[in-house]
């Protein structure tokens, strides 16, 4: 019987990193003799899944990329989940929902994760009530499309406006005049624990994102997960938004890591191009036990065409 189209183009990545396919990206055990044949008797470590957010299609540059065609390119190019962008969807209908399940799951796929937008640092009740809305309405959609995570933000000061300046600034804002740091974190608190009903009763899992403002600081993150010690809030870590020493970062929110995005900039960055290391990156997560998936941000100047292959090349590499 002949391979289709998908199996053939995971075989051929994989190939082209050095590894041969067994499942997803398994390794044949060692032969009599060989290195590691010792080991050959014990249980092995599961390769981590690998998923792309329909994000590394779009990137904001333009018109939202459909998240049908999104599914469909992940699937031809080899990948076993996808993660959702929430500000990608075209609409929030419960038939619309059940059409992208039904296309991930006939494509073979996982719908791995949902990344919303929302922001609790902010000294107005009104408005971090609405985001505590949005975060919850956005928990339900989780829900409905059986995807088990979602990311969530602490949100930032907002005094510089501009995304393309704050990234010019290495993600360091002024605070609000008035306000510090302590008002911001209990800001924060208040807010997810309004939310923490909602994630348990429809077990999607608030994956906590290092994703500027408070985030930008590992310990700030820790912080707030001891304030609120829950199975359904944990951390969704972004590889690439810890723009300065990142490895000793990493390493410690990996043990409350639920999913990993992971960046890649063939091509040179939109913002900003970091050299990451994925082999020490993999080695980190290994030692903190995470099986989960790592989910491709592609943030290159290529196109998605070229640019998501071959960051499925490099993850499985260092990921299987």
């Amino acid at each position: 019987m002949k391979p289709d189209r998908r199996e053939f183009l995971t075989r051929t990545t994989l190939a082209a990193t050095g590894l041969v396919a067994l499942g997803h990206g398994a390794l044949p055990a060692p032969a009599a003799g060989e290195e590691g044949a010792e080991d050959a008797g014990k249980p092995r470590r599961r390769a981590n899944r690998i998923g792309v957010s329909t994000y590394s299609f779009w990137g904001f540059n333009g018109d939202a990329t459909p998240i049908e065609h999104c599914i469909d390119q992940a699937a031809a190019m080899g990948f076993d989940g996808v993660e959702i962008l929430h500000r990608q969807m075209k609409e929030e209908s419960n038939g619309y929902l059940q059409s992208l399940k039904r296309r991930a799951f006939s494509a073979g796929l996982d719908l791995c994760g949902f990344s919303i937008h929302q922001d609790f640092v902010t000294p107005d009740p009104e408005e971090r009530q609405r985001d505590v809305d949005h975060t919850l309405k956005c928990i339900e959609l989780a829900y409905r499309l059986g995807i088990p995570t979602m990311r969530l933000n602490t949100g930032r000061w907002n005094t510089i406006r501009s995304f393309d300046a704050l990234m010019k600034a290495r993600g360091i804002e002024p605070r609000l005049e008035g306000y510090t740091d302590e008002d911001a974190f209990k800001w924060v608190i208040d807010s997810i624990e309004k939310c923490l009903p909602k994630a348990e009763e429809c077990g999607v899992v608030m994956g906590l994102e290092n994703h500027w403002g408070l985030s930008l600081d590992p310990d700030a993150i820790l912080r707030i997960l001891k304030a609120l010690p829950s199975p359904w809030l944990q951390v969704t870590l972004d590889t690439g938004n810890f723009l300065e020493d990142p490895y000793d970062k990493l390493e410690k929110l990996a043990s409350r890591t639920i999913l990993v995005q992971a960046k890649t900039y063939f091509g040179g960055g939109r913002w900003y191009t970091l050299d990451l290391d994925y082999a020490r990156i993999a080695e980190i997560l290994r030692g903190h036990g995470f099986e989960g998936y790592i989910s491709l941000e592609f943030e290159g100047r290529e196109s998605p065409a070229e640019g998501v292959p071959k960051s499925l090349a490099l993850l499985r590499k260092h990921f299987s």
